[in-house]
């Protein structure tokens, strides 16, 4: 068996983010956060300073996102395209087009999903 290898450390941070970021508790954390800030509105005058700090606050946290979820779903794809592709070799299907299809057109990938289709209702 082969010796498995050790993730990067932005792998491991993304993967450890994504787990605790899906949790209820953080989008109940978010929005208690987002209703005091609400709250404060009146507190602070409804100043620009106020609007700014959610602004900024809510821009910074979904560019940082944006990298934590495309790290994770890239690494999921990649590890359900694997595991696939044994599922496949282990069935004996063999078509090279089928196996990499991750790699095909749009345009080409709907023929072949109709094509398939056909096959499946004849079955």
């Amino acid at each position: 068996m082969a010796k498995k290898a050790k993730p990067d450390v932005f792998s491991r941070f993304t993967s450890k983010a994504s787990i605790v970021l899906g949790h209820a508790w953080v989008f109940t954390a978010a929005l208690v956060l987002l209703l005091l800030w609400g709250v404060g509105g009146p507190l602070f005058g409804f100043s620009d300073t106020w609007q700014l700090v959610v602004n900024t606050t809510t821009t910074i946290v979904t560019f940082l996102m944006v990298f934590v979820i495309q790290n994770t779903q890239n690494r999921d794809n990649l590890a359900m395209n694997i595991k696939l592709d044994a599922v496949m070799r282990n069935l004996g299907i063999t078509q090279e087009d089928l196996l990499e299809a991750e790699e095909q057109s749009d345009k080409y990938l709907e023929k072949k999903k109709r094509h398939v289709q056909r096959i499946a209702k004849k079955k």
